[in-house]
């Protein structure tokens, strides 16, 4: 209630918005009538039936300024959340925002630097080159020569996001008591979520940071450039950067005009995308025309990295395991990468998500290699996995959204061209990289020590098994058509478990023969026998069957 009362203002503003565009019910089943003093016969304004859905809430988001306006943009990245027809009204947004006024510009820069802005360049561009909902960017000459870009973040607008992001959560824990779909759409994670992107956005140190990060990754391509970040000009509020003068891609006559190739530029985006992607894991999510431009000498230069993607190693892995099984047709290998990458819950009807999956397979059966589009293949899953409530990773539903902006970008410069073609390198490097000996090693190693130290906890598990058992708090839920399954697989755990305490028993053992053998200095024999030697191959043959039988389990 402090929250409404401290920002009623912009609370009446949000209800108005939503009632405008055909929303009255929800204020009026939220009891904000009451609350904001609104006419109750409001609620009942309607649009008109030519309007969709979708449109209406992009309509609400832009009315309601850069914050929503922003928080609808994020939320056109999340086609696993959120349908078809609603992203496509989202990634309409735009930021129609005027700049602001440069001398707000240079109050500001001056106030970060702690000096005159005459005092570090020669040159200031009072007009700015863009604006956008959070800040604006100006040209700027150093005195040493060199032409800068200077991005200013828009006077007030963190204080600004920050009250709108408390009343949205506001109006999230009221609507949670009046919908069942929010609460199990867990609306709320998705809100903190879109929160932390958007604080992130507002701190440009932050993108300085992704921009180098990018920048190490891509010394070695000959073809792609990132603007040098100055660091002693960079603060969460203004970020300097190295001036890139060409033209974007959105500009194609333009470019074909200076006589630039663009199959050859198409090559190079897709090389240095796929690169992020596949072979480093941290990529830039925003490569539509705007971010990209050319130069002179036909090298591409990426722009803007206040939106990035990240995926681990073993995400990777589940990805390209996803797409081969995509591409090979294969339902039961989709939904394992799914389960992998997601979290299916409980109460998901397997026989459903796999007749999904199978439709899914359907659409790409008689589809060639070279014409799937990795992007829209992707968002197809996404959608199936959205359907069954299957909560995937944020910066995998990013990834989605990035490839798809990918490959219109690549259309428009040329249609012929296939990224599914070009990634085949690419895919071979990382299977190269999944099967390399020394990362098998290392995993079976890990799996070992993992083992050692689950053997080792065995009898504290036990003691503390007895005493839930002895005081009457082990509790176990048995489903009578499973029971037999769940005997079968009781008695392969009991099996196991025998057999590791008697490797075990075994392992401790031989480390004492080997210790006293050690102390007497004489090898040690037993009528005539290695004992030591014939012991540590026996030892190694149960650790081997071991391990062998885990990895068969498919769950090690």
């Amino acid at each position: 209630m402090a929250v409404r009362i401290r920002h009623a203002g912009r609370y009446r503003e949000i209800a108005m918005a939503l009632m405008r565009h055909g929303f009255g019910y929800m204020v009026e089943e939220m009891g904000l009538f009451h609350v904001l003093s609104l006419p109750v016969r409001w609620s009942s304004r309607e649009q008109p039936e030519t309007i969709t859905l979708g449109e209406r809430i992009r309509r609400v988001l832009e009315d309601l300024g850069p914050a929503f306006v922003k928080l609808g943009q994020l939320a056109s990245t999340r086609s696993d959340l959120l349908p078809d027809h609603i992203i496509q009204e989202l990634v309409k947004l735009q930021e129609r925002v005027p700049p602001f006024s440069s001398a707000s510009a240079r109050e500001l820069i001056e106030q970060e630097w702690g000096m005159p802005i005459d005092d570090v360049l020669s040159e200031f561009e009072e007009k700015p080159l863009a604006a956008a909902s959070i800040g604006q960017v100006h040209a700027g000459r150093l005195k040493s020569g060199e032409w800068v870009a200077i991005k200013v973040q828009r006077p007030g607008v963190a204080r600004m996001i920050g009250r709108d992001l408390e009343i949205l959560r506001d109006l999230i824990s009221i609507a949670e008591r009046h919908w069942e779909w929010v609460k199990l759409y867990r609306v709320d994670r998705i809100v903190d979520e879109f929160a932390r992107a958007m604080m992130a956005e507002l701190d440009y140190s932050h993108e300085a940071r992704n921009a180098e990060k990018v920048a190490s990754q891509m010394t070695e391509h000959e073809f792609i450039r990132i603007p040098r970040i100055y660091w002693e000009y960079t603060s969460s509020k203004v970020l300097m950067m190295e001036y890139a003068e060409g033209l974007t891609l959105s500009r194609r006559q333009e470019i074909v005009a200076k006589g630039h190739d663009l199959k050859a530029i198409a090559e190079h985006l897709i090389d240095g995308m796929l690169q992020q992607i596949f072979l480093e894991g941290f990529f830039h999510a925003d490569p539509h025309p705007g971010n990209l431009l050319v130069r002179e000498d036909g090298k591409l230069v990426f722009l803007d990295f206040g939106l990035v993607g990240q995926l681990s190693e073993s995400m990777r892995d589940h990805l390209s395991g996803l797409i081969i099984a995509l591409m090979r047709r294969n339902s039961e290998g989709m939904i394992r990468a799914i389960s992998r990458m997601g979290l299916i819950p409980e109460d998901c009807d397997m026989d459903s998500l796999r007749s999904d999956m199978d439709r899914l397979r359907g659409e790409y059966y008689d589809v060639p290699f070279s014409q799937v589009r990795i992007g829209k293949a992707l968002t197809d899953l996404f959608a199936v996995a959205q359907r069954h409530q299957i909560m995937l990773p944020p910066d995998l539903t990013l990834l989605g959204k990035s490839l798809l902006t990918l490959e219109g970008v690549i259309e428009m410069l040329d249609p012929n061209l296939s990224i599914i073609d070009m990634a085949e390198p690419f895919g071979r490097k990382l299977l190269k990289k999944r099967y390399n000996t020394r990362r098998i090693g290392r995993k079976v190693l890990d799996g070992v020590a993992g083992l050692a130290e689950s053997l080792l906890d065995l009898p504290g598990q036990a003691r503390q098994l007895s005493a839930l058992i002895s005081k009457g708090k082990l509790r176990v839920e048995i489903s009578v058509p499973e029971l037999q399954a769940l005997m079968r697989k009781l008695d392969q755990i009991s099996n196991r478990l025998s057999f590791s305490i008697v490797l075990l028993a075994f392992s401790i053992i031989m480390v004492g023969l080997i210790i006293g053998s050690s102390l007497s200095r004489e090898p040690m024999m037993l009528w005539s026998f290695p004992v030591i030697e014939v012991g540590f191959i026996v030892a190694l043959l149960m650790v081997a069957w071991l391990l062998y039988a885990i990895f068969k389990s498919g769950r090690f």
